[in-house]
């Protein structure tokens, strides 16, 4: 049953959370260290009669919220700020050095709270709702860490639902992707132990720094000549270490970055043709290499069915003619896919841009849009309505 009404969200509530977002920003707090932040989350839920559960993964949130029989709902908003130093010359700056909300998750807690606050005041639902607070969305995994803990086994949900603001989509539009929205996110350390030697005299040592730019040349081959053109793969190296002076070819040089893919066995063969890579050069150089693969995140993948209901409830929110579907899924990654491993559920973009000249998420100069906090919490209270309705 769909309802047609949009959620009112109030002046008053609006304040709330824009005051909430402003100091979560000013308080970054990275993964499995928003203390101060899960604080304030549960204090706000306690505050609205909401049931506090605090502890999963450590600094995890859960709040539950029951009105009669139904079914269950859960809501998920990720916490954690990025090691970042921010550039910013706004009142609520970063005020802890070289941390910074850098992705807007300070803005997706404040939007969950208050959608919670509506929906604890207008009780338009019959069933139960499990507010998802989550750290350590960023690199450390903390959605794996709450399913590890029994998050599902102690909240139960018949589906999840989230979303992540999207400064490259115009506010106030909504962006949808059914399948695989997000990609896989592996790491990898490769170590490169040659023989050192002067620089005037190579021939008298095994080049390590040669060695690296061989290598970060032939990875790209990977996806050029050995999987699909249709396929989708990404290797991209990220950081480069070694040497200390100039007249040194230095014994050791490191190379980390990381993987992308959708698919199992695309990932599979990347991983098998970086270490027949690495073997090949080592051979042919007389060097030590060794390759430390690490799977990471896996694949983002929305239920179809959940997909359409939260394709819906944003079409209540903002238009059907302002609700894009995605041809592609997009290349970064999220560990609200360890959840949708085990749950159904679906996870949606929120357009927050003004201009093309917005700067992206992870840039020093990115500031969550406080515009669209009323359409977060309102998409997040219509889904609630739209999947518990009343008799």
């Amino acid at each position: 049953m769909l309802s047609n009404s949009r959620p009112n969200i109030e002046e008053d509530t609006i304040a709330r959370m824009t005051a909430w977002r402003h100091d979560f920003h000013a308080h970054p707090e990275t993964g499995f260290e928003e203390v101060r932040t899960s604080g304030i989350v549960a204090e706000v839920l306690d505050r609205l009669g909401i049931e506090v559960h605090r502890g999963l993964a450590k600094t995890g949130v859960v709040g539950t919220l029951r009105n009669g029989d139904g079914p269950v709902i859960g809501l998920r908003a990720d916490m954690d700020a990025l090691d970042m130093t921010e550039i910013s010359d706004k009142p609520y700056r970063s005020t802890v050095p070289g941390k910074m909300h850098g992705c807007g998750h300070d803005g997706h807690t404040s939007m969950l709270l208050g959608a919670a606050e509506y929906l604890s005041r207008t009780r338009n639902f019959a069933g139960t709702v499990h507010f998802i607070f989550q750290p350590a969305e960023e690199n450390l995994g903390g959605g794996r860490e709450m399913v590890k803990d029994g998050l599902f086994d102690q909240f139960p949900c018949d589906a999840i639902y989230a979303l992540h603001n999207f400064p490259n989509l115009p506010k106030g539009t909504f962006a949808v992707k059914y399948g695989a929205a997000a990609s896989a996110l592996d790491t990898f350390e490769i170590v490169i132990t040659g023989k050192g030697t002067h620089a005037a005299h190579p021939e008298r040592g095994i080049d390590t720094v040669l060695i690296q730019a061989q290598l970060i040349t032939a990875f790209q081959g990977i996806i050029s000549r050995n999987i699909g053109a249709t396929d989708i793969g990404v290797v991209t190296v990220t950081q480069v270490h070694g040497g200390d002076t100039w007249n040194v070819i230095p014994e050791t040089m490191i190379l980390r970055g990381t993987v992308r893919t959708f698919d199992a066995a695309i990932q599979d063969h990347i991983e098998a043709r970086m270490n027949a890579i690495c073997a090949s050069f080592a051979t042919m150089h007389g060097a030590s290499i060794s390759l430390d693969f690490r799977r990471g995140y896996p694949a983002m993948v929305n239920t179809d069915a959940e997909t359409d209901r939260a394709r819906a409830a944003a079409e209540v929110i903002v238009g059907k003619e302002q609700v894009q579907l995605l041809d592609h899924p997009i290349m970064g990654s999220e560990d609200f896919a360890f959840m949708l491993q085990v749950r159904p559920g679906a996870y949606l973009f929120l357009g927050s841009g003004e201009s093309d000249n917005d700067p992206p998420v992870h840039n020093p100069r990115y500031d969550f849009n406080d515009a669209v906090l009323p359409t977060g919490a309102a998409w997040f209270a219509q889904v609630v309505e739209q999947e518990l309705p009343r008799a």
